[in-house]
């Protein structure tokens, strides 16, 4: 538009679309016309197609015209739309379906139980309701719908799916049987003695480094300095693009031995790590029926592991057995 005052070159050609990149916002440009000082051009933006005129000034390498602090590229389609879909795929992995090694948490957890330690939250105080965490953690942290941060919450209070539930919640948080959770507005939540203790005590310390959130209106930690190996405890399930994660929970006494020894023994194997830790512990039990593949599980981070309920006969009324499963695999 003629009243922007930065300009620039590009080369223009009726059979080339030009790039635009402006902030976060990406349009193609496509020649239509040009008459002496104006150039029209075809702005295709995600919403739609619009015509806007630039006033030109002809020149030997192309044509210069004004515009705000952008920059246009010329590039070929397929090698753009290559880019754009890494980066896409890298912010799904690393900014919502996979959680960080290092504490075991996706963002929308982390910024959940950050939300909640800022509030006070702690086991010896009253539990607040969930909308009220929610709210918190949406408005401050984690701009996305309500829906996948509650569901969030719902998950971390659930002792049947978490080898240590980090939240107590209070007020019907579903069930085994697939029963979903209350909605916000009437369930409360509070954090648990643990993870004050194991997941958020250091934050004051230094240790990790905190981040502007979204808008830089407030900061949050780009990790949460937990101590125990979360990602092995607790388990994780998430869906990106081209990458998964279907990891079980395991038992926590059997991973702290496993950390101790290889504290004093650095070159321990896998397979000295599975005389400690047995397998995967889910919370409703389950018996697992290839304990002989394990070990290439575990060497290789990739396989099925199959667990099976275990039964047991009871006598019944009447001289009848019935069958009773005692333990079941997590939903």
């Amino acid at each position: 538009p003629p009243h922007k005052q930065n300009s620039c070159e590009a080369e223009i050609k009726p059979d080339r679309a030009v790039l635009r990149m402006i902030g976060a916002d990406v349009l193609f440009l496509t020649k239509i016309s040009e008459s002496e000082g104006f150039l029209e051009l075809r702005e295709l933006r995600s919403n739609g197609a619009i015509r806007r005129h630039y006033n030109t000034q002809n020149t030997k390498k192309g044509m210069e015209f004004n515009k705000m602090a952008e920059t246009i590229i010329t590039t070929e389609y397929s090698s753009e739309m290559r880019k754009s879909f890494i980066n896409y795929s890298m912010s799904v992995i690393t900014a919502r379906a996979v959680p960080d090694v290092r504490d075991g948490l996706k963002p929308v957890q982390r910024r959940v139980l950050f939300a909640m330690d800022e509030l006070g939250l702690n086991a010896d105080k009253p539990h607040r309701k969930s909308a009220r965490i929610v709210g918190d953690a949406m408005g401050k942290y984690h701009p996305h719908g309500d829906s996948s941060i509650y569901d969030a919450l719902v998950v971390l209070s659930q002792d049947f799916k978490k080898g240590m539930a980090l939240v107590d919640g209070h007020g019907n948080f579903g069930s085994i049987e697939g029963d979903g959770a209350a909605a916000m507005r009437y369930t409360e939540a509070r954090l648990k003695k643990f993870t004050q203790e194991v997941y958020l005590a250091d934050l004051d310390k230094n240790i990790v480094d905190f981040v502007p959130n979204f808008d830089e209106t407030e900061k949050e930690p780009s990790v949460l300095p937990v101590r125990v190996p979360n990602f092995l405890i607790n388990g994780s399930e998430g869906i990106a693009v081209g990458m998964t994660t279907s990891t079980p929970p395991h038992n926590l006494g059997e991973i702290i031995n496993a950390e101790k020894l290889l504290m004093e023994f650095p070159n321990a194997t896998t397979a000295d790590l599975l005389d400690i830790i047995e397998g995967p512990d889910f919370p409703t039990g389950g018996i697992v029926a290839n304990k002989d593949e394990l070990l290439a599980v575990y060497s290789t981070g990739m396989g099925k592991i199959k667990i099976r309920g275990k039964v047991e006969v009871e006598k019944g009324k009447g001289g009848k057995d019935r069958l009773v499963i005692t333990e079941i695999r997590t939903p």
